[in-house]
């Protein structure tokens, strides 16, 4: 872990307010911290930057109609498709038409994108996407080198400054506004008294919310603190109930679940079961190349049975493995799998979420002040399910516009630091007594076993207690907000009550046409579902019709 680095390093321009504060130092806070340039911005990152985040850890690539015969037209269709009839339409034809530039900025900064031997990217195609459109790099290390390359380049830039080892679990708000954020030292949980970094304007880029879940790809730090935060300072929250589950996380026992790429499929890799029967052939039409949330509650339904579920890259891929996809290769040895010569085991797991903090076409939120980017984000351009490689595509493309936003504004940001709000201080008992370890992992639970891949109105009901009954206790703000968020995911999918994309309800396995909507929610309206549904009260309640605009 990073020593805590004191604010006191930080320029005048930093600590006076004058800053732009970036909350997270993946790929969403790297690519708009770069684009903000010559504005100062303050870059938080909780570890050394470049540790445990999402975006190093992609493997299948980045997402953009360049190849002769593609079209964004179609990149734009396949988004809305794969979306569950719930997509931004106009937001998604804005993804796949600035992709082509986005791209170009990383080949500026030197990703070493595949390339064939006339230098044109090489391309390759994924699930539910109708051409090959996914820039890699060596097969499966897109993630590792976008973020490395972009790294370098935040690091020369001396308008970033960067502060490790601080981590924020709270926003400052005076007047309405947002006006900079509360840190602490990582691994404090938000114990003790805060320091205050006031701020021009607040970016989140604070990642995802998989470590809410028992299985999950995501790294250790993505436990959904952007959502509440955001929802505690006010801000709307759009969509929380789609989680996406991976379907092919390796099932090897280790947590993180390391990721077993989609472009293996995309290679013609096929999943198996114990018997060797290629499961996918008799659900959809696309078999392994169908949406990951078809994909995902199939190989669920063939773990939970006993049948097991494998991924059979033997005559796919074969002897090309180490080099085509080398991460994969070393973890599959690691584990003592030869790919060459057994199927790889594999299981649903946490991967990425769809829905977050409420954000328009320049990442705005609803709160004067805070502008949000990435996973911790909801554009509405996924939907219900995520096309896949489109996660890192929407970090580049909502981070420049995010950029030239606050860029246009930044004349009449007021500057602050004088009379900013008092840090808050927490007292809860520290995770030195264990409380705080078996809290987290309680949550844990009753998300994987409540709020999983496959979910009823009664297990929705059961994760909304648990959850009460944590939030009941004196938890530290960083443990809080891991309940808020986590509600928030319960709360919207036993209000959504059918089966749409990443959300499957056993109760409601089919679409509704009312429900063919985003539902936005507070944190009054989160806690209202909750109680009314703790309350036995019928779910058709007032505060569950708002929230999906009936």
């Amino acid at each position: 872990m990073v020593s805590a680095a004191p604010t006191s390093i930080l320029p005048p321009a930093a600590t006076g307010g004058q800053s732009i504060v970036i909350v997270g130092a993946g790929l969403a806070g790297l690519f708009t911290a770069l684009k903000l340039a010559p504005h100062p911005v303050v870059l938080i990152s909780p570890v050394a930057l470049g540790e445990g985040t999402s975006s190093g850890w992609a493997q299948g690539g980045i997402a953009a109609a360049i190849s002769e015969g593609d079209t964004p037209q179609a990149h734009a269709r396949d988004t809305i498709r794969a979306g569950g009839g719930i997509v931004d339409e106009g937001l998604a034809h804005l993804l796949a038409r600035e992709a082509p530039d986005r791209i170009d900025d990383l080949l500026r900064l030197g990703v070493p994108f595949d390339k064939d031997i006339e230098g044109k990217l090489r391309l390759s195609r994924e699930a539910a996407h109708s051409a090959r459109r996914i820039a890699r790099v060596k097969g499966d290390l897109a993630g590792k080198a976008i973020m490395a390359a972009v790294m370098t380049a935040v690091r020369k830039t001396p308008s970033i400054h960067i502060l490790e080892g601080m981590s924020v679990h709270a926003l400052a708000k005076m007047d309405g506004r947002v006006c900079g954020v509360h840190l602490w030292p990582t691994g404090s949980l938000g114990q003790g008294k805060a320091v205050t970094l006031p701020a021009k304007a607040v970016v989140l880029a604070s990642g995802g919310v998989g470590q809410l879940f028992g299985v999950t790809t995501n790294p250790s730090a993505a436990h959904g603190e952007g959502v509440a935060m955001a929802a505690l300072a006010g801000a709307a929250i759009a969509d929380p109930e789609f989680v996406q589950f991976h379907p092919t996380a390796l099932n090897i026992g280790r947590d993180p679940a390391p990721l077993a790429t989609e472009a293996l499929r995309g290679e013609g890799a096929t999943l198996i079961n114990k018997r060797g029967e290629r499961y996918m052939s008799a659900v959809h039409e696309d078999a392994e190349l169908a949406p990951r949330d078809v994909v995902a509650r199939a190989t669920f339904r063939e773990v939970l049975s006993g049948r097991g579920a494998f991924l059979d890259c033997r005559d796919a891929i074969g002897g090309r493995f180490a080099e085509k996809f080398p991460g994969l290769f070393e973890t599959c040895s690691g584990a003592g799998i030869d790919p060459l010569r057994e199927p790889i085991p594999v299981a649903p797991a946490a991967h990425y979420h769809m829905g977050g903090v409420l954000t328009d076409a320049n990442g705005r939120t609803t709160v004067d002040g805070l502008w949000a980017c990435g996973e911790v984000a909801c554009t509405r351009i996924h939907g219900a399910n995520r096309l896949a490689s489109n996660s890192l595509l929407e970090t580049i493309v909502f981070g420049a516009r995010i950029a030239a936003d606050i860029s246009a504004l930044a004349p009449y940001l007021l500057a602050r630091a004088p009379n900013m709000p008092a840090p808050p201080e927490c007292t809860a008992a520290g995770p030195d007594t264990g409380t705080m370890e078996t809290t987290a992992n309680r949550l844990r639970r009753t998300m994987t076993q409540n709020v999983g891949v496959v979910r009823s109105a009664d297990g929705l009901r059961a994760a909304l207690g648990d959850i009460a009954g944590i939030l009941k206790g004196d938890l530290p703000p960083a443990l809080r907000n891991r309940a808020i968020t986590a509600r928030f995911i319960a709360a919207g999918a036993l209000a959504r009550e059918e089966s749409r994309g990443a959300q499957f309800r056993t109760d409601f396995p089919e679409p509704r046409a009312q429900w063919a909507r985003g539902s936005t929610l507070t944190l009054d309206d989160a806690e209202a579902i909750s109680d009314s549904a703790l309350a036995c009260a019928p779910h058709t309640s007032n505060v569950i019709h708002a929230a999906f605009g009936q």
